[in-house]
């Protein structure tokens, strides 16, 4: 069976069997797929994480195909119908739906129409009108006419039921019908009556009609949240006479009086249950593929947000903007540690505008700021503009922040234990200023679906979409590293090989010990056994180690290969790192062995030429353009600057400094046909745009991409 699965895997994948066999060892051994990727790419030929990953599914699919095919070779031999026939197709059928399809005769049901009609012994009748061959059907039905059997009619009735029942689960007839609905089903949607108002931002889908393979993932997700929402009612058809008539073709042979029975039979098959079912095949299978694109989508976008250029280990104030009740403001140290906190009120209606610029200039004195974080809330571009206004005695840059999701996080556990003495004010300005310091060891804490990117989020599979923010999140942690001794728990729980226990003795550690002097300390954490520190100690750093390779992506059981350099070379560790000219006298090829090949061995030459190096690019300053306010100062023909801040699969929204982000529709992306608007932008990315049109009452703004 093994071989088996990696021979399927290998086909569906166009990866060597080989390879996967290796991989699925790997992983069967406790290897995480950041780690396998990273660190075992002689044994996987180089497979990265996306590939591992879909290794991982096909296997695990297999698996649920084989175990739900035991229940159905158990449930078909207690009845004793299996064959030599039937076992052997069981058992070649890897295809979910046909297995599903040969199941479904020997499937136990509830009580049917069939079923009653069965129980009043009328399937003889039943396998009488499907020969064709009795001149008088109703004559024969009499003989039937017994018990719960009123009439002829009605035995001729329970016979139909009966036929019916046999067509709906007829594997040809269901891939007749099937075959239809691919080709030529259409989805359409209809404003339920009296919910016209409650429906209005579902205006577009009030009579929408369209093929539904051409119908777009967010168009199908917003259609069936309104319809779950009971202001739609929905349906997927497909043509029916052409179906009917298909259907006809296959079980009606005959012109008599018992082809007419069986032709009604066939009707009421396809209206009452075979349409039904496909039906609601195809909505499960085209929600399938809409939850696909959307996760997709929703990925790509976390990938970027997460990877976002960190400002670093700078000491910040983060400002969380205001008007009536005033500016929240709080003072970081370059960890990240709360050094203090209180209120200013330069806005409207207060208007403390003087006492407001002591106390800032104050701050920034007393407490050494490098740079200030605002929320890019409300009073967020008057807040900007009243610092930039500001004369400090050495430069002082002001970054405009995302606080997407801050106030989740500020009334969240995470927060309450990280600073248990002060309100959701004080953290919610925290996780600003903390976001431009480091985006990823902030935004982890965080619910991924209240980061503010994504298509349809809610609506979307919740264990699927969970299962694949998770892997991405633990991919950019793993990707970026983290610093061993200012980590959070949090942080550290998407490490390689830790979890929320680990994570949790790691930072216990710390507090009772000190900080970490090397990778070797781990070993002394409780419950770190010797395969969670192989895991995750290539993906710890500690900056100011006594070993340099302790701040690097080397993992510990490479260090030798690097001391054979040095010493090959006549130096140190340090120096190696430090000399350029001494690592290009390195000739790679002289370190192979049976484990270690020339991937591993390019990688740490990489990493020696930057050891630790954040792959993420260094921050830019950006500014809004300040004659734009609201709205209402928009006009057709202007030209702004902006950020991305969201990515769907028909554009990019774009914040151009007011309350409401504009739409570059996937037409305006470029002067070419774009089928993904990640070729163009990405989030974060500093854009210029062009405002087409401007609908005040809807409060949408269309715009397009100007070229640089």
């Amino acid at each position: 069976m093994i071989q088996l699965f990696h021979r399927m895997i290998s086909s569906a994948l166009g990866i060597s069997e080989k390879q996967i066999g290796h991989t699925l060892d790997l992983l069967a051994d406790g290897a995480t797929i950041p780690f396998i990727s990273r660190y075992r790419k002689e044994a996987t030929g180089g497979l990265d994480e996306v590939q591992i990953e879909a290794i991982k599914t096909q296997y695990e699919k297999l698996n649920e195909t084989a175990k739900r095919k035991e229940t159905i070779i158990n449930t078909i031999n207690e009845q004793g119908k299996m064959t030599p026939e039937l076992q052997k197709r069981i058992d070649e059928m890897w295809d979910s739906t046909v297995l599903e399809d040969i199941y479904l005769p020997y499937k136990p049901k509830r009580r049917t129409r069939a079923e009653v009609a069965r129980q009043k012994g009328l399937e003889p009748l039943a396998t009488l009108l499907m020969l064709q061959r009795e001149p008088n059907p109703e004559k024969r039905a009499e003989a039937y006419v017994k018990g719960e059997v009123k009439d002829a009619e009605d035995a001729l009735k329970g016979a139909r039921d009966i036929i019916a029942e046999q067509v709906s689960e007829d594997e040809q007839a269901r891939n007749t019908v099937r075959f239809a609905f691919s080709r030529q089903a259409v989805i359409t949607a209809k404003v339920m009556k009296g919910k016209e108002s409650e429906a209005d931002k579902y205006r577009d889908y009030f009579e929408f009609s369209k093929p539904l393979n051409k119908c777009t993932s967010h168009q199908l997700l917003a259609i069936r949240r309104a319809e779950a929402e009971g202001l739609l009612k929905v349906s997927i058809s497909p043509d029916d006479e052409e179906c009917v008539e298909r259907l006809e073709r296959r079980f009606v042979r005959s012109n008599n009086a018992c082809g007419e029975q069986v032709a009604e039979a066939v009707q009421d098959a396809y209206k009452r249950l075979l349409k039904s079912s496909i039906e609601t095949e195809f909505a499960a299978q085209s929600k399938e593929r809409a939850d696909e694109e959307a996760i997709r989508v929703f990925v790509q976008n976390l990938r970027q947000l997460l990877l976002a250029s960190p400002l670093g280990q700078k000491r910040v104030m983060g400002i969380d903007p205001g008007f009536r009740t005033g500016c929240k403001v709080v003072c970081l140290d370059a960890q990240g540690n709360l050094l203090h906190n209180e209120n200013i009120y330069p806005h409207a209606p207060v208007y403390k505008t003087a006492d407001a610029i002591a106390k800032i200039q104050k701050m920034v004195e007393a407490y050494q700021i490098d740079a200030i974080a605002v929320g890019n809330g409300t009073a967020s571009r008057e807040t900007e503009e009243f610092l930039k206004h500001q004369t400090f005695r050495k430069e002082i840059q002001v970054f405009v922040v995302s606080e997407q999701g801050a106030s989740i996080y500020s009334a969240s556990k995470i927060a309450r234990d990280e600073f248990p003495e002060y309100d959701v004010t004080v953290r919610g300005a925290v996780s600003i200023a903390r976001r431009l310091m480091d985006p990823l060891a902030e935004l982890v804490k965080i619910d991924p679906k209240s980061i503010g990117v994504g298509q349809y989020q809610h609506d979307v599979d919740q264990t699927k979409l969970k299962k694949s923010l998770d892997l991405t999140v633990e991919s950019c942690v793993n990707l970026v590293g983290v610093n061993l001794n200012t980590a959070s728990n949090h942080l550290l729980t998407y490490i390689s090989g830790l979890g929320p226990q680990l994570a949790q003795n790691i930072v216990n550690y710390r507090a009772e010990n000190g900080a970490f002097t090397s990778r070797k300390q781990l070993m002394k954490v409780p419950r770190m056994g010797a395969k969670a520190f192989e895991q995750c100690a290539g993906f710890l750093r500690i900056p100011q180690a006594e070993n340099p390779l302790d701040n690097s992506a080397v993992h510990p059981e490479s260090y030798c290969i690097v001391e054979q350099m040095a010493k090959d070379l006549g130096c140190s560790v340090a120096e190696l790192i430090a000399n350029k000219e001494l690592r290009l006298k390195i000739r790679p090829e002289k370190y192979i062995t049976p484990t270690v090949g020339m991937p591993t061995l390019k990688d740490i030459l990489q990493e020696l030429d930057k050891p630790g190096r954040d792959p993420r690019g260094p921050i830019k300053i950006f500014e809004f353009d300040k004659n734009v306010r609201t709205i209402n100062d928009l006009h057709e023909g202007m030209e702004l600057p902006g950020i991305v801040g969201n990515i769907t699969n028909f554009g990019a929204f774009v914040d151009i400094g007011i309350k409401e982000n504009g739409l570059v529709h996937l037409s305006q992306l470029a002067d070419r046909f774009v089928s993904d608007p990640n070729e163009i932008v990405s989030i974060h990315q500093h854009v210029r745009v062009k405002v087409l049109s401007v609908d005040i009452a809807r409060k949408r703004i269309a715009l397009k991409l100007i070229s640089e």
